[in-house]
């Protein structure tokens, strides 16, 4: 290969390697098209390489064909010589045909067809599909779906709007525009679908991601029957990755208007608790510990969880043996029911279960040193009740004077 010369102008100028898809920029440079795109993108100026000339934007980067056939033609002549063919590179998306296949979407003989094609196009193109506004289209289409009770080309439209969604203000706005997508994506999970486990716990994934981009005032009008249909997918269990975008969901929303009252309303405790019973892997274990956390920092969400018979023992068993996270909540969780939900009764079952137990261990465990204060305060504020335990005896009152 050494001995054959190749023509200087076969030769990309940023990777000095043979072109496959040369390109054209308009100060008249060819460039491959995969080194020139990458330029433009890392580039702080969007000048062109050789000339130093600025590019302006939106410019576009015309396929010499011509000179890609002479590389081709060179190639397959010399390649006894070592030198690999050249293949003919697909065709660039062109945003025309993405404009046509969104307004085939309106076309009810079309649209089922026009999906399949906006599907492939989708895992390589995302970006470019994007900023072509056909996540937006995607919204519109699943809400007409739900609007219609139709499901055809439902599972399609969340494939494209999940691989085309990126966190851009487009995205932002079209949720925020056409809030209606929530309960769409919620009308799925209760829906008659073929394909029901992927296309529900896809809808999750989505549903997720537009929890995400949704502004306060979206959030905060969520409705009881929102949270309710949460609820049923952790009970469900129907994917591992449903029950966690649910959970992490639900943790999302918690924090905005009366949601953390909604959510407790529909009986989330003792699905919370329930679930955590079953010994779930330790991701879900650290989202159903922070959403109980969360929960529990209100009247109602404590008295909940005091209702359900094997709450505390559950936290206080989960404590130094999950991970870090988890332990932080669990301490969370029972300083909040010892500082304001602490009956004789709860005193007593936290001492009879073992959480007292877990509170000195955690002082003497490898532990944050917040972590340790907060278990110190807790032991140190019921210490009159719980003096009769040994662990109280050896690891507190032996130590700290009151």
């Amino acid at each position: 290969m050494d001995e054959i010369e190749i023509p200087q102008y076969f030769i990309c100028p940023i990777s000095l390697q043979i072109m496959k898809d040369p390109v054209t920029a308009v100060t008249g440079i060819t460039y491959e098209r995969e080194s020139i795109e990458q330029w433009l993108k890392t580039a702080k100026d969007t000048i062109c390489p050789v000339t130093k000339q600025v590019l302006p934007s939106g410019s576009c980067l015309t396929p010499n064909h011509t000179l890609r056939r002479l590389i081709q033609a060179w190639s397959t002549e010399n390649a006894s010589g070592g030198i690999n063919r050249v293949p003919t590179p697909k065709s660039p998306l062109c945003k025309s045909r993405l404009l046509k296949l969104i307004r085939e979407l309106e076309v009810p003989g079309l649209y089922v067809n026009a999906l399949k094609k906006l599907q492939v196009l989708a895992k390589d193109n995302s970006k470019f599909m994007e900023e072509a506004g056909v996540p937006k289209a995607m919204v519109l289409l699943l809400i007409r779906c739900c609007n219609q009770s139709k499901t055809i080309g439902v599972e399609q439209a969340l494939r494209i709007l999940y691989l085309t969604w990126t966190p851009s203000g487009e995205i932002k706005a079209a949720v925020n525009e056409n809030h209606r997508i929530i309960d769409c994506l919620t009308w799925i999970q209760g829906c008659d679908i073929a394909n029901p486990v992927v296309v529900k716990t896809l809808a999750m994934q989505v549903l997720k991601r537009v929890i995400e981009a949704a502004n306060t005032r979206v959030l905060e009008k969520l409705k009881p029957e929102f949270m309710e249909e949460m609820l049923r997918v952790l009970k469900l269990k129907f994917s591992q990755q449903a029950t966690k975008s649910a959970l992490q969901i639900l943790i999302q929303v918690c924090l905005w208007g009366r949601n953390r009252s909604k959510i407790v309303q529909a009986n989330a405790m003792f699905e919370l608790v329930e679930l955590e019973l079953e010994k779930p892997e330790k991701n879900i274990t650290e989202l159903i510990f922070n959403l109980l956390a969360h929960l529990c920092s209100c009247a109602d969400g404590r008295a909940e969880f005091l209702s359900h018979a094997g709450s505390i023992a559950m936290v206080a068993k989960r404590i130094l043996r999950v991970s870090p996270a988890t332990d932080d909540q669990a301490v969370h969780i029972i300083s909040l029911i010892s500082k304001n939900a602490a009956t004789k009764e709860v005193l007593s079952e936290m001492l009879r279960v073992g959480a007292v137990t877990k509170l000195c261990m955690v002082i003497q465990a490898d532990c944050s040193t917040y972590l340790k204060q907060k278990a110190r305060e807790v032991l140190r504020l019921h210490s009159n009740l719980w003096n009769n335990s040994p662990c109280i005896a050896v690891y507190l009152l032996t130590r700290y004077q009151r």
